[in-house]
């Protein structure tokens, strides 16, 4: 008697243009979960599958290599939802899941998660290029300043110039708003 979520379909969409595999392991039975996993246009699907084997299922996924993002509404899910790399619980799940899962959506929607993702890949890409930024700083100004090429004073402000900078491109990830 499970219902679909309204953007499921959507999300799912979302989901694999942005390479994402999808995989639905339910503990429900196989005819339900068959029509939910229709609804939901996902093809890759597990029905009648207990909490101890979503969690080495999702255990097996990190052996290959794989990060794995687990989204997770039911008492059963909190174990699965401990061990994904990621994991994701909507407003309306149950209290243990809430628990378990690294971030709680705030109502049931579920376009949130592919939001999160793009978030994500954008934190990470600003963060390697305050690396970059930082390690340029350090391979140029540092050198200079101990060569005794610039004075004290000019050295203390390309340090805080490149804080600056960093702090600045950081800020990029609110949408560009300094």
């Amino acid at each position: 008697g499970d219902r679909i979520g309204s953007d499921a379909t959507q999300t799912v969409a979302a989901l694999r243009t942005r390479g994402g595999a999808v995989e639905m392991l339910t503990g429900d039975r196989e005819r339900p979960a068959s029509e939910l996993a229709a609804r939901a246009g996902i093809s890759n699907w597990h029905a009648e599958v207990t909490p101890a084997e979503k969690a080495r299922r999702i255990e097996a996924f990190g052996r290959h290599g794989h990060r794995v993002l687990m989204v997770g509404d039911g008492i059963n899910d909190a174990g699965a939802l401990a061990m994904a790399h990621v994991s994701i619980a909507p407003g309306s799940a149950a209290d243990v899941s809430q628990l378990a899962a690294d971030m709680v959506l705030r109502g049931d929607a579920l376009m949130p998660v592919v939001e999160a993702i793009g978030v994500a890949r954008k934190a990470r890409r600003l963060v390697l290029q305050n690396f970059a930024l930082a390690a340029a700083y350090n391979v140029i100004a540092v050198p200079i300043a101990a060569l005794g090429l610039v004075t004290p004073l000019i050295a203390a402000a390309l340090m805080a110039s490149s804080s600056l900078l960093v702090t600045v491109n950081a800020l990029r990830l609110a949408g560009g708003k300094v």
